[in-house]
């Protein structure tokens, strides 16, 4: 009974001693509502992708090799007409405009892949080894950004429901929430950080200081690094011959 009364009257000192100091516990920014992130970002990498696909040989392109390119232009232009500063949440027709434009651009690059990965495989493609260095690696490039767009779109359901703090458990596990000491409270991540993680990804073929936590996941971050390895191995290679 002794004890109890001891633990109690310990708990009530701690209180005490916070109301006093006026110390509060503060949930990190991350697991709470805040306010949308800046769009500029997400728009200047989108932009850079559109660039990038353009740039392709067109015989590698989706034909007509324009119509995808000025579809993603289309759908980004709506997005941003919905929300031009920040990624809010305000209606359910700006998340599936934003699923829409990542999709075509997947199509885009996937297409543009397997036909690449097709010709060096058959030896109707890289007869020079600079335009091959040049194009894989614009496919590299923009499949980086591909499945950034992917993390950063399903990853606690999507930045507009991060916004609204409703799902408390992460996708991916970013260095700031395992120790929240080295960021600051309003801390949480945006389209940016999800951009590091692919890039990592890609070029280290596995997770570096971001964990995915959910099956779906850590079955995206393996598709990427299976996608990424395979251009590489062969472009490279490629290339290397060539040059011999």
């Amino acid at each position: 009974m002794s004890d109890r009364m001891s633990d109690a009257e310990k708990r009530l000192a701690r209180i005490e001693r916070r109301l006093e100091s006026g110390e509060r516990d503060v949930e990190p920014a991350w697991r709470r509502a805040t306010q949308g992130e800046p769009r500029w970002a997400v728009t200047a990498v989108i932009l850079v992708a559109v660039a990038l696909q353009l740039m392709l040989p067109h015989r590698l392109a989706f034909q007509p090799y324009w119509v995808l390119p000025v579809l993603e232009m289309v759908l980004l232009a709506g997005l941003i007409a919905g929300n031009p500063r920040r990624v809010e949440p305000r209606t359910r027709w700006l998340r599936l405009l934003g699923l829409a434009l990542m999709c075509v651009i997947s199509l885009a690059n996937g297409w543009s892949a397997v036909r690449l990965v097709a010709g060096l495989v058959n030896g109707t493609e890289g007869e020079d080894a600079g335009p091959l260095l040049l194009t894989g690696g614009g496919i590299w490039l923009t499949n980086v950004i591909v499945f950034a767009l992917w993390y950063w779109e399903w990853d606690r359901g999507g930045p507009m429901a991060r916004v609204r703090g409703h799902r408390q458990y992460a996708d991916f596990l970013f260095v700031q929430m395992q120790s929240p000491e080295t960021a600051p409270t309003d801390w949480e991540p945006t389209f940016l950080d999800y951009l590091y993680l692919s890039f990592t990804n890609s070029t280290a073929f596995s997770p570096t200081d971001v964990m995915p936590l959910s099956r779906w996941a850590k079955m995206l971050m393996m598709l990427q690094s299976s996608v990424s390895l395979v251009t590489v191995v062969l472009v490279v290679a490629r290339a290397v011959n060539i040059l011999r």
